[in-house]
């Protein structure tokens, strides 16, 4: 038996005849936790005539208004079409946020006071920028095209069956606690869709990845004229009578605005862009994309090169521009290192290292329209951490770029660690293409494909996670983690490869995989494995940590507990304690919790009493409950549940 595990987290134990009740803070927790999903579901609700720009801004402003001011009952709990139960929070400000972006949607009639939802938002705001979804491909495309001829209940009704996997009858509740006309017809009208769920997924529909643009310029520079001329009298009057001498002001020493600077001049300056030689990564006492040579067919070609440097110094407004969390978007302060430029796939390509960021541009072989822009922080790179670079993705399949010391590269499925690699052949360090795991369909995970490259006498296994570098897969206690090779290790990682697709997007360095409990089950059904991963970030903090449990038997791990920005797990504080209700096959309910090893006992409280000695805890349950634990380690320190 599967355990079970519910995301948003399970409901509280309420009785029939009342409408549970919802304090401030329980909603605040769910908002926080599920803002993304919150905030995409309301661009999708909302109508596309606002505009992309005006459409990110609502949705944000409407999930943000979705945190009620006191307790509040919660009209409506449907179920999701898996039969598994729903937070009261999460479903209160889920319906909030449904209710005002229908609100949004509806016309302004005379004689009538407009509600809040149907005006402009006022926060949050950016002046002097447009903020949209990154761009999608084609498919993408066709179903906002499609999304964009319904009425709000209709797209409201077609996000909450796909996105939120709510069955016909969950629909039905929300639509009309939500105050939607016309409820059955709605169904019909997006029953009448394509099923094209796993789209809405993708960051077409993303309000929380953006790209920034300037708004009109030209009406900018217009609004603004006489605003200048008026302020510059009183500036320079100001400037003439409070600065003696050779003066003192906010700039100091500064040159003028519009000064040149000989080394950003430089940085553009394709001659100037450095060359590592072919053989410097074997004498050099540094291993990492400092050393790695320039490869590739166009290595000479300047004009390539001189775009790709003015569009990372630049980047117009027809270029997609992205960076892994806590990148830096600027350009380079001096001339970088080129490591590959060529043609990859339809594409011409340049890989470029600043020291701290890699950079990749990328414009179609038939013109320059189209070009996209990608930096990621790469800072504190080893030997191990600088193996690849993703080249391109292109029709499901991903190449890379090896480090010129790896001497053979494969493809395997994480998940089936039996099948064995399939060998890639490396053309001047780029690999063949490989099924790229970031285009699988989400919720439908039945293989994780990786990349598998050996140094020597070393393999390491790498991820691609949708960023430029791939993320390194380690195994082992923190503090002396192994790489994810060879067959104990593959076996460790297989119940656990679908779970990285919960770290796409971040900024992720590295992944590590460590069992660090078994726990008997009680009737006699064997024993459960614990195993956390946490989930290293380049910028140092951000980590994600998941705590995992895995019946016998059981092909696939479920997410028990998981936290962000917390020490556990990691080598810094190699501890961490979960628990997980449990159903065994005689129809019983248990807590089980389980602490790594220095747990000398487990407490749990509130809805759940008890307690054990060691680092393992089983306890009787209800469907539903919920409780705290409390570890306490050898020396007494106590450590919380991870959450």
């Amino acid at each position: 038996m599967q355990p079970q595990d519910v995301a948003p987290r399970p409901a509280p134990p309420s009785t029939p005849s009342a409408d549970p009740v919802v304090d401030v803070e329980q909603a605040e927790a769910a908002l926080v936790e599920h803002y993304p999903r919150l905030a995409r579901l309301a661009y999708l609700v909302l109508p596309p005539g606002l505009g992309r720009g005006r459409r990110v801004l609502t949705a944000h402003a409407l999930t943000q208004r979705a945190l009620p001011r006191g307790r509040t009952t919660t009209p409506v709990i449907p179920a999701q079409s898996t039969g598994q139960e729903v937070d009261p929070g999460y479903a209160l400000v889920r319906l909030r946020v449904v209710r005002t972006a229908l609100e949004a949607g509806r016309p302004l009639r005379r004689r009538a006071w407009p509600t809040r939802a149907q005006l402009p938002p006022l926060l949050p705001h950016v002046r002097g920028l447009k903020l949209f979804p990154r761009s999608g491909g084609a498919d993408e495309l066709a179903l906002d095209q499609r999304l964009s001829a319904l009425s709000g209940p209709a797209r409201a009704a077609y996000a909450l069956r796909g996105l939120e996997g709510l069955s016909e009858d969950g629909v039905r509740q929300v639509l009309r606690a939500a105050g939607a006309e016309d409820v059955d017809g709605a169904l019909r009208e997006a029953g009448a869709m394509p099923d094209a769920y796993a789209l809405l997924g993708s960051p077409e529909f993303d309000p929380c990845s953006l790209q920034a643009r300037p708004t009109d310029l030209m009406r900018r520079r217009q609004h603004t004229k006489a605003a200048l001329v008026a302020g510059a009298a009183l500036v320079v009057c100001g400037a003439l009578l409070g600065l003696p001498g050779d003066g003192w002001g906010p700039d100091g020493a500064a040159a003028p605005a519009y000064a040149q600077n000989p080394a950003a001049q430089a940085a553009l300056d394709p001659g100037r862009l450095t060359k590592v030689a072919p053989t410097a990564w074997e004498t050099s006492a540094r291993t990492d994309f400092s050393v790695w040579p320039a490869r590739g067919d166009r290595t000479g070609d300047e004009e390539l090169l001189r775009r790709a440097l003015a569009v990372w110094a630049r980047p117009g407004e027809s270029v997609g521009v992205s960076a892994t969390p806590g990148t830096a978007t600027g350009g380079p302060a001096g001339p970088p290192q080129l490591l590959y430029a060529g043609d990859v796939d339809n594409a011409r390509v340049v890989i470029l290292h600043d020291g701290l960021r890699l950079v990749r541009y990328a414009e179609p072989k038939d013109g320059t329209a189209g070009a996209a822009l990608d930096l990621a922080r790469t800072d504190g790179a080893d030997r191990a951490g600088a193996t690849a670079v993703v080249l391109g993705r292109a029709d499901g399949n991903v190449r890379y770029l090896t480090a010129p010391w790896v001497t053979k590269a494969a493809g395997r499925d994480l998940g089936g660690p039996d099948a064995g690699a399939r060998e890639l052949a490396l053309t001047d360090g780029v690999t063949a293409p490989l099924a790229s795991p970031v285009q699988q369909q989400s919720g439908a995970c039945a293989s994780w494909n990786v990349l598998e490259l050996t140094d020597g006498a070393d393999t390491r296994v790498v991820s691609d996670l949708g960023e430029l570098v791939p993320a390194r897969l380690t195994t082992g206690r923190p503090g002396s983690v192994r790489d994810a090779s060879g067959p104990e290790a593959l076996r460790s990682w297989a119940p656990y490869a679908c779970s990285l697709g919960a770290v796409r997007g971040q900024g992720v360095r590295s992944v590590n995989a460590w069992e660090f409990a078994k726990q008997p089950l009680p009737d006699s059904t064997g024993s459960g494995a614990w195993v956390c991963t946490r989930a290293e970030t380049w910028r140092g903090d951000g980590a994600r940590v998941l705590a995992q449990f895995r019946t016998p038997g059981g092909t696939q791990g479920a997410v028990a507990a998981k936290a962000q920005s917390v020490p556990a797990c990691g080598e810094r504080d190699p501890h961490v304690l979960a628990g997980v209700l449990w159903k065994s096959a005689g129809g019983h309910w248990y807590l089980l919790a389980a602490g790594s090893r220095g747990t000398e006992s487990i407490e749990a409280t509130g809805g759940i009493s008890d307690s054990a000695d060691g680092n393992l805890l089983t306890a009787k349950a209800e469907q539903g409950a919920r409780a705290e634990l409390k570890g306490t380690l050898e020396g007494g320190r106590t450590i919380g549940g991870l959450r």
